[in-house]
């Protein structure tokens, strides 16, 4: 079952520009130590700040808040499973949140994709709600 469905795109150029004029300062009021340490070893830094401050807007769409009602920035990060695919850590409010949506009997799960073409990074978030248990008995 969807719980939740986000999306956005923004202009790398913009997140250049940003990081440009307020350095770490804007860094570290967004992003989560282990989204810095990963974005810095980037050729395409902005570009990887970038789809990763995508994936907040999308996730907080997601979780029907946006940037308010507790859910702040470092409360999503975006981390890569062994395999390398992102997903969306979520701590504090956005945690609070995602747990607030989710029925009893289900069990999250966040989805994310970011892809990027210069200027532009998107990111699209999905937030499914999987039964805990289920009858895998054929009908």
């Amino acid at each position: 079952m969807i719980l939740g469905l986000g999306n956005d795109i923004i202009d790398i150029r913009r997140i250049e520009k940003t990081i440009a004029r307020y350095g770490d300062r804007f860094l570290q009021r967004v992003f989560t130590e282990a989204e810095r340490e990963r974005s810095d070893r980037r050729a395409a830094r902005a570009a990887s700040y970038a789809k990763r401050f995508a994936a907040k807007e999308a996730c907080a769409k997601a979780l029907g808040t946006g940037l308010r009602r507790g859910v702040y920035w470092r409360d999503m990060g975006v981390v890569n499973l062994r395999s390398g695919r992102p997903t969306i850590v979520l701590t504090g409010g956005a945690a609070a949140q995602l747990q607030r949506i989710t029925p009893r009997g289900y069990r999250p799960q966040v989805h994310v994709t970011l892809t990027d073409d210069y200027p532009l990074a998107e990111a699209v978030v999905v937030i499914a709600g999987l039964a805990e248990q289920f009858d895998a008995t054929p009908r």
